[in-house]
């Protein structure tokens, strides 16, 4: 009998050459599309995709409103998040409780066995690992996935690069051609120009408020706290400078940003709140990456209780609260949390 899987597609390349790779190995697909958010119209243009996408494979695809769940999970959090001055990563987040987290519960009620998208990852014996293209891995936003998620999920795209599912799946899906604006997904799936311009329409971000350095002396002025993330260099004045000045932390209280010299951004010693290191975690020298597009920079990591701790060999920049802290043990991901 063919075993069941359920097959999350956005109408983009990699998630329907995912799910062309399943069907060629003799799957049976469900297909699921997420309304994670109330942007009508990428809906309207995402169906059109996944109308043609179902024609030409065969699959049946389910609309699946999670929009509720998704505001309280995702959306709270992000904006909750620059209220208090950390850079949140909600991609990090959606992925154990969206994806695989209420998305494999649907599946599970359509008794699907499996759950598979067009993440560049791959799973095997209860370990996420990076995967062939490094410069399309996505292992470091898979972290925090739950033990049980990690059985049911596939990730057929794992052993190609970007270059070769295009390729490919050109070359064998010719139809793929007919569907309007193939581009890669975004970064955040709900944000279409900047993150600053969805805040606005939940908070004011647009309070004018004091640049100080790291005595506390007032040096300048900037156009809101929620406007600056650690290690930007622009959009704030500082009085008399002669060589760029970078933002090293925000006050969100006092509504001010402070900001010093580049190598004032230098960490060796990185924090984070544990949210899916096992307590079978052995303290050890590994490699840990503090921002998506970071390089793995090596490490002794410890977890004491709820806190783990990343003592590095060299020191990194802009590190960001709020960002994750993802532990790696060569390729394969032992887990992480969220910086403070």
């Amino acid at each position: 009998m063919k075993k069941k899987v359920a097959i999350l597609l956005s109408g983009g390349v990699d998630s329907t050459y995912a799910a062309y790779l399943l069907k060629d190995k003799g799957f049976f697909l469900e297909g699921f599309y997420l309304k994670l958010h109330s942007n009508r119209k990428k809906h309207e243009e995402a169906m059109e995709k996944l109308n043609e996408i179902s024609k030409n494979l065969n699959i049946k695809v389910h609309i699946i409103d999670l929009k509720k769940e998704f505001e309280e999970k995702i959306y709270n959090y992000f904006i909750n998040s620059y209220k208090e001055g950390l850079t949140p990563n909600p991609c990090a987040l959606c992925n154990p409780t969206i994806k695989f987290g209420l998305a494999l519960e649907k599946a599970l009620d359509f008794g699907c066995e499996y759950i598979a998208t067009g993440h560049y990852a791959k799973v095997e014996n209860g370990y996420i690992y990076e995967a062939k293209d490094k410069n399309k891995d996505q292992s470091y936003f898979l972290f925090g996935l739950k033990d049980e998620a990690k059985k049911r999920i596939i990730f057929p795209l794992g052993d190609l690069s970007k270059d070769e599912v295009k390729d490919e799946a050109f070359a064998k899906l010719p139809w793929i051609g007919l569907l309007n604006e193939y581009k890669d997904s975004q970064d955040v799936c709900f944000i279409e120009d900047s993150y600053i311009d969805f805040l606005k329409e939940y908070i004011n971000v647009d309070a004018p408020g004091v640049v100080v350095n790291k005595d506390g002396e007032k040096i300048g002025t900037h156009q809101g706290y929620m406007h600056y993330t650690i290690g930007k260099r622009k959009g704030f004045r500082v009085d008399g400078a002669h060589e760029p000045h970078y933002v090293l932390s925000t006050n969100p209280k006092a509504n001010e940003i402070v900001v010093g010299k580049k190598y004032e951004l230098e960490k060796m010693n990185i924090e984070a709140k544990n949210f899916s290191l096992g307590k079978d975690f052995k303290d050890g020298v590994y490699e840990i990456k503090a921002r998506y597009r970071s390089q793995k920079t090596k490490a002794f990591v410890s977890l004491n209780g709820d806190f783990i701790t990343a003592k590095l060999d060299e020191p990194i920049f802009g590190v960001a609260p709020g960002q994750a802290l993802v532990i790696y043990d060569e390729s394969k991901v032992l887990g992480g949390g969220f910086i403070v």
